[in-house]
């Protein structure tokens, strides 16, 4: 592989960084050898890392010449994941890390979308994340591959994430975000909403982050298969949405994949709302006069 760290000068954002490195691979294969990439960037090896809480590192010196990434033994998609997180801590000259030369992160650290605002090392934490799915699943392979099936479903999500190498959660928040249909994945674990995805389209969703998953989605319906995705249902949309009174209601569409480890993802859908005709808006509010003035 013939890039360098001379191609990535001046470039400190993910998107910049990524951007530079493709134009100096045009050619990656998939899965993208992220290790390989580590060594021809500087990392001189990639270590097991065994201390107690934490899912990944990297130890590098104050100039950041070379380094050496630490990433917890474990399933290939979540430690390829894990080495491409450090490797941008180590690309990204403005990331200080809390020890001097040493980067410690915890899993929750990778699964950060969103920094509070001030606070420093989740805004690095969350760059870091940025940086590993653009270079695991670079956009324009992704929007080539998404291409292949536009009707959205979760076994679309597990075929990018078995072709790219990621993990199937890596995989849904880049199959939401490059969607063009106004759909989110929620991911649940034990009967609990632990996180929300969701396309800048689609509505916030009501149930909060550790509690319920509504007691009337298809999540609670027949005993789903583990491992493979249930056919789309509609649902009720207020299970998730906030439906405005004397709108239109929209359609919704759940699907679940079920895992063996009691994690679930649950996909929805939703449909533009078809806009009303004159004719039917007029009706509508005649109708609604006659309601409210007590007249049938």
């Amino acid at each position: 592989m013939p890039i360098s760290r001379k191609d990535l000068a001046a470039a400190g954002s993910p998107e910049a960084l990524v951007k530079r490195i493709l134009q100096a691979e045009p050619n990656l294969p998939l899965p993208v050898p992220i290790q390989e990439l580590c060594a021809r960037l500087g990392i001189l090896r990639i270590e097991d890392l065994d201390t107690a809480g934490f899912e990944g590192g990297l130890v590098t010196d104050a100039k950041r010449s070379e380094g050496t990434i630490l990433a917890k033994p474990g399933g290939e998609p979540r430690r390829r994941f894990t080495i491409a997180h450090e490797l941008g801590h180590f690309l990204m000259a403005h990331h200080v890390p809390d020890q001097p030369g040493r980067f410690m992160c915890k899993n929750s650290d990778l699964l950060r979308v969103k920094a509070k605002e001030g606070d420093q090392r989740q805004r690095r934490e969350v760059e870091a994340n940025r940086f590993a799915s653009l270079m695991l699943m670079p956009p324009h392979l992704l929007r080539e591959a998404m291409a292949a099936f536009p009707e959205p479903g979760l076994q679309h999500v597990l075929a990018l994430a078995r072709d790219f190498g990621v993990g199937k959660e890596t995989a849904a928040r880049a199959y939401v975000q490059y969607h063009p249909e106004r759909i989110a994945i929620v991911v649940a674990g034990n009967g609990r909403v632990q996180r929300c995805y969701r396309s800048l389209s689609f509505p916030d969703i009501t149930c909060a982050v550790g509690g319920p998953v509504p007691v009337h989605s298809l999540y609670h319906g027949d005993p789903h298969r583990p491992d493979i995705a249930s056919d789309i249902a509609a649902c009720s949309p207020d299970l998730w949405i906030d439906v405005k009174r004397d709108l239109r209601v929209p359609v919704l569409y759940e699907q679940v994949y079920r895992q063996q480890n009691g994690f679930a993802m649950i996909l929805l859908r939703l449909e533009p709302v078809p806009e009303e005709s004159a004719e039917e808006r007029r009706l509508e509010e005649g109708w609604r006069h006659r309601f409210h003035s007590g007249r049938r």
